[in-house]
């Protein structure tokens, strides 16, 4: 949620504004190469990285009793730090489903209030170097993932969660807080600060009751959406081949073999894929965000792995007669890149995913990432 928008989600930490009306990224991000081998095998592995093993006082399982189905309560300030006293109120459903075993979850909300109707989601990532969490949302009805995100870690019981925006002009803090949390309840509050977090003004109130341990299963019942993906839904075995060392000259590459999970978000308006891979140098987790923004006929795909929980930059395209392409700007080894994205070859169960990079503006392509995607029977 943007706080300029004045709204944010029921027991997420945010959302974008209803008043107001790379992944699969197969491969994600390009990542400057290290001096040390290992470190350059680590670092420009695209997008999967090797998770570290946590310790006791990690926070990886913070968010763990969010997992399941809820119902919500919100009260929301219509018109935030302008002494405004007038509340509007809605209800919402809530469905939480882990992503890494717990070491990140994805959240889907559905709220209905005078102001509208809302679909939005989500994404909550752990970083075990820093022991805290970053919190990524989306709306539907934009398809894309918003900034700034919300960073912060649970102590004694309690969720708080940081960032900085702007509104109505004037830069405030955002903090986002989850308390009272027991087997089958907790409270949210969203609250912003105009004079640099000595007051704080609560401008969004939740109170989320349990009414399942589980998340509610995915589906593609959604019929006003985009079905370029829907081929890729499902159980998958995947065989990966990576360049080690892209743009060098390098020849040398290694095989990957593994996993894969892809599962539909707001009945299919979009989708998560969760992936496990194991290789030559050890084993790689990985989740890609694919969000279509209807306006604009456009694919986003953004990816993050295990290792800091941290999105890169999406990839952004669409499918044309089968053939998908995605492409955007990166930081690579100090230069700027292009990377580009590609679904092919797409049947019933199978399909051909491949990586490339161009360091000279997109006239000549090195592919760095080929994957090859097995139904699982």
């Amino acid at each position: 949620m943007k706080a300029g928008r004045q709204f944010s989600a029921v027991a997420a930490a945010v959302l974008v504004s209803i008043a107001t009306g790379s992944t699969i990224r197969g491969a994600p991000q390009a990542q400057n190469a290290s001096a040390a081998a290992a470190a350059t095998d680590a670092k420009q592995r695209p997008g999967f990285q090797t998770a570290r093993p946590a310790s006791v006082q990690d926070g990886e399982h913070d968010f763990d009793f969010v997992i399941g189905t809820w119902k919500s309560h919100v009260r929301r300030l219509q018109k935030p730090m302008t002494g405004s006293t007038s509340w509007i109120e809605g209800d919402a459903t809530v469905s939480v489903r882990k992503i890494w075993n717990g070491r990140g979850d994805l959240e889907e909300i559905e709220l209905t209030t005078p102001a509208g109707h809302l679909e939005g989601l989500t994404l909550r990532l752990y970083d075990p170097q820093a022991r805290q969490w970053r919190l990524y949302w989306a709306n539907a009805s934009q398809g894309v993932l918003t900034s700034p995100v919300s960073i912060g870690e649970f102590r004694d019981g309690r969720g708080e969660f940081y960032d900085q925006e702007t509104l109505d002009g004037k830069i405030i803090f955002v903090r986002h807080r989850f308390s009272e949390i027991t087997p089958k309840s907790y409270h949210f509050e969203q609250a912003f600060s105009a004079d640099r977090g000595q007051t704080w003004e609560a401008n969004w109130i939740a109170d989320v009751t349990r009414t399942s341990d589980e998340p509610t299963a995915p589906s593609l019942s959604a019929e006003d959406r985009n079905r370029d993906f829907d081929f890729n839904i499902g159980h998958w075995d995947v065989e990966v081949k990576r360049l080690t060392n892209p743009l060098s000259g390098n020849s040398n590459w290694t095989d990957w073999k593994g996993t894969g999970e892809v599962a539909p978000v707001w009945n299919g308006r979009a989708s998560v894929a969760d992936f496990e891979l194991d290789g030559p140098t050890g084993h790689l987790q990985g989740v890609g965000l694919r969000l279509y923004n209807p306006e604009a006929k456009q694919w986003t795909i953004s990816w993050a792995n295990s290792r800091d929980g941290a999105i890169g930059v999406p990839v952004v395209g669409q499918f044309k007669d089968g053939h998908g392409e995605f492409i955007d700007l990166e930081q690579f080894n100090g230069r700027q890149i292009f990377v580009r994205n590609e679904f092919s070859k797409i049947t019933p169960d199978s399909c051909y995913f491949e990586q490339a990079f161009s360091g000279d503006n997109g006239r000549t392509w090195e592919p760095n990432w080929m994957m090859t995607f097995k139904r699982r029977k």
